[in-house]
């Protein structure tokens, strides 16, 4: 079987059952697993003037690793490849994690918080309901690139090893890619890393958004908002999702009590955002993901 059959048996795996509780109750997700192995390393080699040094010797014991891991479990066959891909895709999850949102935010804005706040990074406790919003919508834009496109291109690329290595790298990314001080330096490789390997599937994911949308043809302004952005990936995703719904996101917010004023991306769409404008974005998802599946069926076929 293919690689690209591979790949589409387990998009489809993923889009049925998700994550399913009754399994990652008793058993850890993989991505647990890659996250408590960067916490360790994290713990013993982020120290002192060598910390960006063991931080770089530690990305590339990471991606060796995954690689290789990757590869010994694609010697077992077509079955158990689809298996794990499935399982480090996540499309259902995702979309069930933001219309979370949007159902809180129509029972009270206080559950509405609570629900973005398992999203998002930023402060959310005196976020209005355009605020949580447009949490929702961004986190599903971004993650859609991430957690999604991303791995589906890199699979196509070089299959589970690919897969495996790309997964390891950005989850690094979001545990010590941070400007902070404890990780400026030693996470200062897996940030840059994580940003070449979405280089690509960021502007693909804009597409994939715009298109199904009907919004292809703003592309120059979906390019133009991208660069607003205060990362050279995560625009693109949300500057195409903020114009196929017309909502203007982005914007300022808090982190850790301290307000950043980021620039608004599409400033010209609507700045009270709803619940409905949550399941339009949810909606969108699923179009981009349904492009995805033809894309890879196609060369499937080919």
């Amino acid at each position: 079987m293919s690689t690209a059959a591979l790949l589409l048996f387990a998009m489809l795996l993923d889009a049925v059952f998700g994550e399913p509780k009754w399994i990652w109750t008793r058993l850890p997700h993989p991505a647990v697993l890659m996250g408590n192995l960067i916490k360790w390393c994290d713990t013993h080699y982020n120290h002192g003037q060598s910390a960006k040094r063991n931080g770089v010797v530690t990305l590339i014991a990471l991606v060796l690793g995954a690689a290789v891991l990757g590869y010994v479990i694609s010697l077992f066959g077509g079955f158990l490849t689809i298996i794990i891909t499935a399982i480090l895709l996540a499309q259902k999850s995702l979309v069930h994690h933001v219309k979370a949102v949007a159902s809180g935010l129509r029972m009270s804005l206080s559950e509405g918080r609570q629900q973005v706040a398992m999203i998002v990074g930023r402060d959310t406790k005196n976020m209005d309901q355009a605020a949580v919003a447009r949490g929702a919508i961004e986190s599903g834009a971004e993650n859609l690139s991430d957690g999604v496109i991303a791995p589906i291109f890199w699979f196509l690329i070089g299959g589970l090893p690919a897969l495996m290595v790309y997964k390891i790298v950005n989850t690094a990314d979001s545990m010590i890619g941070y400007r902070t001080e404890r990780h400026e330096d030693f996470g200062w490789a897996s940030a840059r890393f994580d940003d070449l390997l979405n280089f690509i599937p960021a502007r693909i994911t804009a597409a994939l958004i715009a298109l199904p949308a009907g919004v292809h043809g703003q592309w120059r302004d979906i390019i133009a908002d991208a660069k607003l952005h205060r990362s050279p990936n995560a625009g693109w995703p949300e500057a195409a999702m903020a114009r196929a719904i017309n909502v203007a996101l982005s914007g300022p917010r808090a982190y850790e009590g301290q307000m950043q004023n980021f620039p608004l991306v599409h400033p010209t769409g609507t700045l009270t955002a709803g619940p409905a404008d949550i399941d339009a974005a949810c909606l969108i998802l699923w179009k981009a993901w349904g492009f995805a599946v033809i894309i890879t069926a196609f060369v499937a076929i080919l």
